[in-house]
């Protein structure tokens, strides 16, 4: 049987493209012989996509290479496992495949349609481009538009693939290489994607200097398989504990780091979800917000398991980062400092060793007068609000009198409601 030099069909670990119904349609545009699609309603499917995605350019290749660099399969989730390194014979059948796939992409795909889609195909802009996690990292395609279209160096199929495993490595692979952040779905019972994230990063969280730049050791001791600890912190509301936490994420996306939300009624599904992490070759970090438990609530005793290694340990690329508003993570009650003298003390230990188990706590404490006046003068900066130092602190003087009192979070409230004081 006689195979066009690029038919999908003869691929070997890139098989799950085969199912995608845009690949497939783009394929049969070049094939002398094959039944042709609808022109109009491929192209209508890839606008759709490019609107959806935020991505511009000839939507037709990068609809291609998105797909490519997002497969799931034997080899890029090796490569995701093993530093982009999957193996001499593994890598050449993925040589097989690029080769095929070169050839797709290098047919001129524009040049299929009609003269009047061409224009449109071609050079697509969006009406707003992507920001969030699920797709923002794969806006840039350049690094894969390198590699199939950059005539000067004219990589071989070999080269490819080892640039391949390196990207794989890098950004993952399937569910893991579109977002940053995860969280538990407990009607289908796997892990599903948070399409909008919060973009936070640290130098937006003002002050607690000490506290950001131990998140960022202990994080990067995590991603170069050093020792690194469980993180406990502690403070107030607003005090910028959860920020910290999604900020360090948002940090270290590029080098692997995944946050995964759960919360207290996940915790009976942590086997689970553990087994899940296990699988996977990146680093993940167990985000735990406002981590407290009343006194007749159990979960506790299944999170101490985790931290300190039940039957099943942890898994080494998991660590676990809480955030909470009180020191003792369990309620105490007048009932625990009653009975005997070893009853009450048992009891009492049981209830605050949670929070041992955590190897690092860091306290976020409320600022005092002059600490809340400096954080409202640098967000005011950075907003550019026009007033002057003395103005400024004055009237927030009186907004934290008439909320909550201090707090990062009242400071930038007060911002943002100058903000559009000025706008109007």
């Amino acid at each position: 049987m006689t195979h066009t030099c690029f038919d999908l069909s003869r691929l070997l670990v890139y098989r799950n493209l085969l199912n995608d119904r845009i690949v497939r349609d783009l394929q049969s545009l070049g094939v002398q012989g094959a039944a042709k699609c609808d022109e109009y309603a491929l192209a209508a499917s890839l606008i759709s996509w490019a609107e959806e995605t935020g991505i511009a350019g000839n939507i037709a290749e990068n609809y291609l290479l998105f797909q490519l660099g997002c497969d799931e399969n034997i080899f890029s989730s090796t490569a995701g496992k093993t530093g982009g390194q999957p193996g001499g014979s593994l890598s050449k059948a993925a040589v097989h495949d690029i080769t095929i796939w070169k050839v797709l992409l290098n047919k001129g795909l524009t040049q299929q349609f009609g003269e009047e889609l061409q224009a449109v195909i071609n050079d697509y802009h969006p009406i707003q481009a992507s920001h969030n996690k699920k797709t923002g990292k794969f806006q840039d395609l350049s690094t894969l538009r390198d590699l199939f279209f950059d005539v000067t160096k004219n990589y071989t199929p070999q080269e490819v693939v080892l640039a391949l495993g390196r990207y794989y490595d890098r950004y993952g692979c399937g569910r893991l290489a579109g977002y940053g952040a995860f969280k538990w779905d407990s009607e289908r019972r796997e892990l599903a994607g948070i399409e909008y994230t919060d973009p936070v990063q640290l130098k937006d969280i003002v002050g607690y200097e000490y506290q950001k730049a131990e998140l960022v050791r202990n994080t990067e001791a995590f991603i170069n398989n050093k020792p690194a600890n469980n993180v406990l912190l502690v403070g107030a509301r607003g005090t910028g504990k959860s920020s910290s936490v999604k900020a360090i994420a948002n940090r270290y996306f590029d080098k692997g780091i995944r946050l995964i939300e759960i919360a207290k009624t996940d915790f009976k599904h942590i086997p689970e979800i553990m087994a899940a992490l296990r699988q996977w070759g990146k680093k993940f970090i167990l985000f735990i917000d406002d981590l407290s438990f009343e006194e007749f609530e159990a979960e506790y005793k299944i999170l101490k398991s985790l931290i300190d290694g039940g039957i099943e340990v942890r898994p080494d690329n998991v660590l676990i980062y809480a955030t909470s508003n009180r020191r003792n993570l369990i309620k105490e009650t007048w009932d625990d400092r009653s009975g005997n003298e070893l009853h009450r003390q048992d009891t009492i230990n049981e209830k605050i060793s949670l929070a041992d188990r955590f190897g690092i706590t860091l306290f976020f404490t409320l600022p005092n007068q002059e600490e809340y006046f400096r954080i409202v003068e640098e967000i005011a900066h950075r907003s550019g609000i026009p007033m002057s130092v003395a103005e400024l602190r004055a009237e927030a003087l009186r907004w934290e009198m008439s909320h909550s009192g201090r707090s990062g979070r009242i400071a930038k409230q007060f911002i943002d409601y100058l903000a559009g004081e000025v706008a109007d």
